[in-house]
């Protein structure tokens, strides 16, 4: 087990949300294939997991495009998805992943700053707290409604640390993807990833720890960062 807590001072914990905080990767995708449907695209799942999950819509967006070849613009995706989206959370909020709500908890009632920093849009963010109660814990929401550019480049996280008003290396992240273990890390976070696929596990570089779920990821936290 490695221990970082000779180098490390923590004041806030970072969670990422989409596929760390709730479990909406199946939604994500099932709006996707929906969409591209509609321009005779037949996405798989498997394809839209390695492509795809973790990106943000408008990223999404121009690679469909280039790969599909389809007759739609990248903002007409944009906005089709972004419909989709609407009408998923008017009707009920992504469901929470094992362990989210206990591990903010836990970390706030220990004095811990508590955000979230998502690549996606506000919306999402705004119904996990409402619907969850995860409100009455997070003091900073950053999404990529925020920034100009969003993760994988090192905004979003950066942002949130000026907001908290901490250091950067006062953060600890929380990622399920690459490419956001890529933003926190770029913004000199320290990050651990949080995956149930081994083969997500196997593509972080630069974390300090990697882990199949929050419950790990938070006892590892406590034992060997902040204990």
């Amino acid at each position: 087990m490695r221990r970082v807590r000779s180098i490390m001072t923590i004041k806030a914990i970072l969670f990422d949300h989409d596929g760390t905080t709730v479990d909406s990767e199946q939604a994500h995708f099932e709006m996707w294939r929906d969409v591209l449907r509609e321009y005779g695209v037949v996405l798989s799942h498997e394809e839209y997991t390695n492509q795809y999950a973790g990106i943000p819509t408008t990223s999404n967006a121009v690679t469909i495009v280039e790969n599909q070849m389809i007759n739609a613009t990248p903002a007409q995706l944009v906005q089709a998805k972004a419909e989709a989206t609407n009408q998923y959370l008017s009707e009920q909020a992504f469901p929470l992943m094992d362990g989210a709500f206990d591990s903010a908890r836990y970390f706030y009632e220990r004095g811990y700053q508590i955000g979230i920093v998502t690549g996606a849009g506000r919306e999402g963010v705004d119904v996990t707290l409402k619907e969850h109660g995860f409100d009455k814990y997070v003091s900073v929401v950053v999404s990529g409604d925020d920034v100009t550019n969003s993760k994988p480049a090192p905004d979003c996280y950066l942002l949130a640390a000026e907001r908290l008003g901490v250091e950067p290396s006062e953060c600890l992240a929380l990622e399920d993807t690459y490419n956001g273990s890529l933003a926190a890390i770029g913004a000199g976070i320290k990050c651990v990833g949080v995956s149930a696929s081994s083969r997500v596990r196997g593509l972080f570089t630069g974390t300090i720890y990697e882990c199949a779920n929050l419950n790990e990821a938070t006892e590892w936290i406590s034992e060997s960062v902040l204990a």
